[in-house]
This record gives C-alpha cells, sequence and structure tokens, in this order.
C-alpha cells in the first residue's frame, strides 16, 4: 500500500463525511429560511468554486481536513436591511437549535445508510470457534473449551468475531459478571460460562478482549505457500517468491503457515536454513529474518511474505444478509450500538479505566483508511460509517467551538428566555480552543508513538 493510496483513501473518505455533515447543516438552515453564504469542503485556497441560484458560493478549498457552512449572520458582519430577515442571529431558538443538530445527525443517518448497503449486499464472514483456550486463564478457569462456537456475549447475540470484540469492549475496565453463551458444534448443545472480571484490561493499551480472556479463535491449517512478497523486505532479499512451498527450517519440518511463521519469530536477525518447492524442485535458501520489537517489548522475527489464498470449510463460513426493506432495522440498531461503544469508551477514558493512549488521530485515520480501501468495499462502508458515528458523537459534545456547545447554549437560552452573554461565550471560546487542541495533539502524539 503506497502513500499515494493512503492520502487519496484519506482525502475521500474526509471529503464524504465533512461533505455529509456540513450538507446537514445547510438543508436546515434553507428550509428554516436563513440564507446561507458559502459551503465550503476544506479550508484556505479554493481550488474550485461555482455559485446557485440562491446567491450561495459552494466551494472545494485545498486543505481537506474539515470543511464549513457560513450562514448570514449580524455579529459577523453588515447586513442589509432587506436581508435580515434571512440572518441567523434573528431565527427564533428553535431554527437554530434545528440547524446545529442536524450535521451531527447527517452522521447518524449516513452511518445507518451505509450499513443498510452491507446488510443488504450480505456480509461474509467466519463462525466465531473457539481454537485455543490459554492454560489458566479467564477462559480456561469458565470452563471454555475448543471447538465451540460462542454465540452470545451477555444477552446479545454475536454472530461474528467482529460482533463479540464490540461486545466485549464495553466490559472493559469492569468487575463483576460476563457471561458467554457457546454451543457445541457436534451436539448442538447451549452452555453458558461465568467469567469474573476485576477492572479487567483497566489502562491497558490497545487492549485485545479476546486475549485478555484467554481465547484464541480457531484458524484451519493454512497451507505453508507463500502469496506474496513485500518489496524491500528480509524474504525478498534471500530470494523467496510468490508460490515457493516451504518444506522445512533448520531442518524441521513445517506442516502449515502458522508453524512456519512461529518459526520466524523465534529467530529475529538469526539466519535460517528453508527448504522450499518451487517450479517442482527442492531448493535451500539461507534467510535472516528483520526484527521487529511490539508493544510489550517483545522482539520477534519478521520476514514480510504473506501466505497464499485459501478457502475455509464451508460448514465454518457464513453469510448475513438481508431484504431491501429488513435491512433497516438491524443498520440501525449497529449504529445505536457503535455510538453507545463509543460513548462509554469516552467515559472510561476520561476516568482513566481506559488508556488515554487509545485515542487516535489523523495519521491513524490515514493508515486505516488506505487500509480498508484496499481490502475491499466492505471493509471501507464499515470503517465510513463507524468514522461518521465518531464524527456526529464528537461534535454532539457539550465543548463550545463545536456543535453541542453551541446547542448547550440554545438550551440554556430556551429555559432563561435570552441568551448566554458574549462575554460567556467567549470565554467559552477560548476553553472549548483549549480542550479541542489538547485532544488533538495528544492525538497527534499517539499517531507519531505507535509510528
Amino acid at each position: 500500500m503506497g502513500i499515494i493510496q493512503i492520502v487519496l483513501a484519506t482525502i475521500v473518505t474526509l471529503g464524504i463525511l465533512v461533505t455529509i455533515h456540513e450538507f446537514g447543516h445547510f438543508w436546515v438552515a434553507r428550509r428554516c429560511g436563513i440564507k446561507v453564504l458559502r459551503f465550503s469542503v476544506g479550508f484556505g485556497p479554493a481550488l474550485y468554486k461555482w455559485r446557485d441560484r440562491h446567491g450561495t458560493e459552494f466551494m472545494l478549498a485545498a486543505i481537506p481536513l474539515g470543511g464549513y457552512v457560513k450562514m448570514l449572520d449580524e455579529r459577523e458582519g453588515d447586513v442589509a436591511p432587506e436581508e435580515a430577515p434571512y440572518a441567523f442571529n434573528r431565527q427564533s431558538v428553535g431554527k437554530r437549535i434545528a440547524v446545529v443538530v442536524a450535521g451531527p445527525l447527517a452522521n447518524f443517518l449516513f452511518a445507518i445508510f451505509a450499513y443498510w448497503i452491507l446488510f443488504v449486499m450480505g456480509v461474509n464472514t467466519v463462525v466465531p470457534v473457539i481454537g485455543d483456550i490459554v492454560p489458566d486463564s479467564m477462559a480456561d478457569h469458565a470452563g471454555l473449551q475448543t471447538g465451540q462456537e460462542i454465540i452470545a456475549v451477555g444477552d446479545v447475540k454475536t454472530p461474528t468475531w467482529q460482533a463479540i470484540n464490540i461486545q466485549l469492549l464495553n466490559y472493559i475496565g469492569n468487575s463483576g459478571e460476563l457471561v458467554l453463551t457457546t454451543r457445541d458444534l457436534r451436539s448442538d448443545s447451549k452452555q453458558s460460562a461465568r467469567l469474573l472480571l476485576d477492572g479487567w484490561l483497566s489502562g491497558v493499551e490497545q487492549p485485545d478482549p479476546l486475549q485478555g480472556l484467554g481465547i484464541k479463535p480457531y484458524v484451519p491449517p493454512i497451507p505453508a505457500v507463500i502469496g506474496q512478497v513485500l518489496a524491500e523486505s528480509a524474504g525478498e532479499r534471500a530470494g523467496l517468491k510468490a508460490e515457493d512451498k516451504i518444506l522445512s527450517l533448520q531442518g524441521e519440518s513445517i506442516q502449515d503457515w502458522q508453524a512456519f511463521v512461529a518459526q520466524i519469530k523465534s529467530h529475529p536477525q538469526q539466519p535460517v536454513e528453508l527448504e522450499i518447492e518451487r517450479n517442482g524442485l527442492i531448493q535451500r535458501l539461507s534467510v535472516t529474518p528483520d526484527s521487529r520489537l511490539l508493544e510489550n517489548n517483545e522482539t520477534i522475527g519478521y520476514l514480510g511474505v504473506g501466505a497464499q489464498a485459501f478457502e475455509w470449510p464451508a460448514e465454518l463460513q457464513r453469510e448475513i444478509n438481508y431484504s431491501v426493506f429488513s435491512a433497516w432495522l438491524p443498520a440501525v440498531e449497529k449504529t445505536w450500538n457503535m455510538s453507545v461503544l463509543t460513548l462509554v469508551s469516552l467515559k472510561k477514558m476520561l476516568i482513566g479505566m481506559i488508556s488515554i493512549k487509545n485515542l487516535s488521530g489523523p495519521i491513524t485515520i490515514a493508515k486505516v483508511a488506505g487500509a480498508s480501501v484496499d481490502k475491499g468495499i466492505e471493509p471501507f462502508l464499515n470503517f465510513l460509517a463507524y468514522l461518521s458515528i465518531s464524527l456526529g458523537l464528537i461534535n454532539i459534545l457539550p465543548i463550545p467551538v463545536l456543535d453541542g456547545g453551541h446547542l448547550m447554549y440554545y438550551l440554556v437560552e430556551l429555559v432563561r428566555g435570552k441568551p448566554v452573554s458574549e462575554k460567556v461565550q467567549m470565554m467559552g471560546l477560548r476553553i472549548g480552543m483549549s480542550i479541542i487542541m489538547a485532544l488533538m495533539l495528544l492525538a497527534l502524539y499517539n499517531d507519531l508513538a505507535r509510528l
């Protein structure tokens, strides 16, 4: 995945979400009789602009990191007397609230639409079967066993590993009981496993819920055949090529890809002898894996090669899809669940139950955007939906500068019967800017630390 692809994917992702958000403000403002002066996607110098019959200037700007809708407002400049009724500040508090709420609401509606498309298209996934249980782990103590399918976390059904992970994230930092419902694939009988949590994964940077419970997903034996070799990797330097079949490493027979990876990980910066089969001929190569430092300070070997694509057994594959009319309900449900998860995570981050190192910024967004585009339409739509939910939730937070800050002022005005004073609003503006800048710097620092 090249830097150009990452940049383009980021621009497209932010462009879509910003346009959706600002269109919400724009559309409702027009319906409320407010004159819109400018609709800009991006900041800075204009790359392209035009005007519609209402006199609104639409602009595509050079810096694709946001956007804005500028409305006629007497607080921001002189307004002709005949146009004063169309100024934002002259509107009722109800109309102003509607305009402010419309941006985040548009993001939630877009997320529902994206999930609706996914459910109509059909989501191909693998059945969430336990492959192994770590000895003396929480899962081991609860009696979970290899070969069981996890069908529910708490009282929420979980047909996929993604659904399981999403539900488990809600339990991070919690103490108490976690109930997992499983199904035996052979007898179809159901069991409940009760795991006792005590500040589970509290403060852990980038927690892995399944690993934290001691559960390893089942993966069928993958043939030890190379499917791709990364440029300038240790594998390329050693002369490995796609379709090479790994026969042995250091004289020890290799049965599958997992065994090969495990051996490579255990030999960082150490030359090893590989025996491969290429075009029907046996060859021997000397390979020195590069080293990679993990977050737990463990150093592993890294070859830069990937396995050849393979098919999962049909009985372990699952397709989840709905009709055009019935897909709305699970789309709304998933949007709601992801919104709750995000808000709960923010709360836990504020009180220290989740490490602030999990806060991500523009570099992480760019990397994930590029990776999701590379993997296809399904991962990209999933990413768009999640990021749209995050954008909507962040904007609705009661922080001055954000939509939620304006909403807070208008709700106070609704109760008091008069606007919040300019002095208080300016003080709030400074506080809000300080909070946003601090969060942006923290997120950027976390991004750079991960690099």
